[in-house]
């Protein structure tokens, strides 16, 4: 029998009016990039909009699933024996799958109790933080990063420090910089590698010196390896647990980008704990699982297929598409006054620096942004998205006619507006531009 003198039921009968309100959490979580893009844009009515926006291969339709990965699915479907729950970290053959798929990443087998299924990359990452940090302590995240850690951070009350990413050395971190950034409340270092939004690559050297410091003041490392195979020629990626004697590291990563199917919403959680430093987070980790009862059971039927079978062959096309759509945007941006974009070795991005002083109309580069998808219609996300002003990024997925068309445009629309010896150059001609 219900006690209806209980100080809940004593504090409802005070209740006078409505007057509910929204979670500190809920309205902390904010996407930058979600929002600018689901914002309505208004465009050039006399040129069609290209969208070098959101980092979704599958927007233009021409990046597709492999035959393969589509199979796999539709033989998971009609086996009609994934429709039903799986274990909350996923179906342990699926994680042996990962595993197996994924063994470059440590010298040591990869173990399946060591694997946990999410949804998404980002719901791995969002685990990854929950289970090494709470409220009163801080991560450090890279600058420009992508503005996901951010909205999985802030809302729970843990702090975010930025350590910086130098353009003049290829998007290096900042080893000074980040290592002042450490202390007894740093609850994680997070890697991204190859980097959303520059397009980075580091090299074997330069992650070992992260690592150095990171065992030097015992923090473990969140490593965003969901670009790990988009690789330049030229580049190579190592992963971060691979090269770690002593420190602890969780590696997001999943099928979003490789595999072309971002919707699919299936990503996971490695440990990589030679020492067994973080058993309670690992343990933490496997509870976390049970908040939403697992990840899509359909596609963890597909995954041993889409992993061994999918060739060679599909992957090293992508590659060759986004790594030709970098060499032809960085070429004809380079030659843009005003502009100066750094050329990427991986991922599927470009960062662009802007000379915002050389362009006195725009007040900052989400004004830039603004003005450019006014007049000619190209959308780009502003640095600002990424905690890096004056800075562009653009996407390099799209086909190759819209990188030259956009490119194009781009070139137009900062001639037009470029400021050279006080005045405003206006109405030039592409063909008059002095390359």
């Amino acid at each position: 029998m219900l006690n209806n003198s209980s100080p809940t039921c004593v504090n409802q009968s005070k209740r006078k009016m409505w007057n509910i309100k929204c979670s500190k959490y809920a309205l902390g979580s904010k996407n930058t990039i979600r929002s600018i893009w689901q914002a309505k844009l208004i465009t050039n009515p006399d040129k069609f909009l290209i969208s070098l926006s959101v980092g979704d291969p599958t927007t233009f339709g021409n990046l597709k699933a492999s035959d393969e990965t589509i199979k796999a699915v539709l033989k998971s479907i009609e086996s009609g024996k994934y429709n039903g729950y799986a274990h909350t970290q996923g179906h342990e053959f699926a994680r042996r799958a990962i595993a197996k798929y994924s063994a470059h990443q440590s010298s040591e087998e990869i173990k399946p109790e060591n694997i946990c299924i999410t949804s998404g990359c980002s719901a791995a990452l969002e685990y990854s933080i929950l289970a090494l940090a709470e409220r009163g302590q801080n991560i450090l995240i890279p600058r420009p990063g992508f503005c996901l850690y951010q909205t999985l951070t802030e809302g729970l009350g843990i702090q975010v420090r930025f350590y910086d990413l130098l353009p003049e050395k290829q998007w290096e971190c900042d080893l000074q910089q980040l290592e002042s950034l450490i202390d007894e409340n740093t609850a994680a270092l997070v890697i991204n590698n190859p980097s959303n939004p520059c397009g980075s690559v580091f090299s074997k050297k330069h992650l070992e010196d992260i690592l150095a410091i990171c065992e030097k003041y015992y923090l473990p490392v969140i490593a965003d390896e969901v670009y790990e195979h988009f690789v330049f020629p030229g580049s190579k990626h190592y992963a971060v647990s691979s090269l770690s004697k002593n420190v602890p590291v969780l590696s997001c990563g999943g099928l979003t980008k490789r595999f072309i199917v971002p919707g699919w919403r299936t990503g996971w959680v490695i440990i990589h704990d030679r020492e067994n430093r973080i058993a309670e987070v690992a343990k933490g980790l496997r509870s976390l699982c049970g908040r939403i009862l697992g990840s899509n059971t359909l596609i963890q039927g597909a995954l041993p297929d889409i992993l061994e079978k999918t060739p060679q062959s599909y992957f090293d096309s992508v590659i060759d598409i986004l790594s030709e759509n970098a060499n032809l945007a960085y070429g004809m941006l380079k030659k843009i006054r005003g502009l100066n974009p750094i050329m990427p070795n991986g991922a599927m991005y470009m960062m662009i620096g802007i000379n915002i002083e050389q362009f006195p109309e725009f007040k900052d580069d989400t004004h830039f942004v603004q003005e450019l998808v006014n007049q000619q219609s190209v959308f780009c996300l502003p640095g600002s998205c990424f905690e890096y002003p004056n800075f562009v990024r653009i996407v390099l997925t799209v086909p190759k006619e819209m990188i030259e068309e956009a490119c194009a445009r781009i070139a137009e629309f900062c001639e037009v507006h470029y400021k050279v010896d006080n005045t405003i150059i206006e109405n030039n001609l592409l063909g008059e531009i002095p390359y």
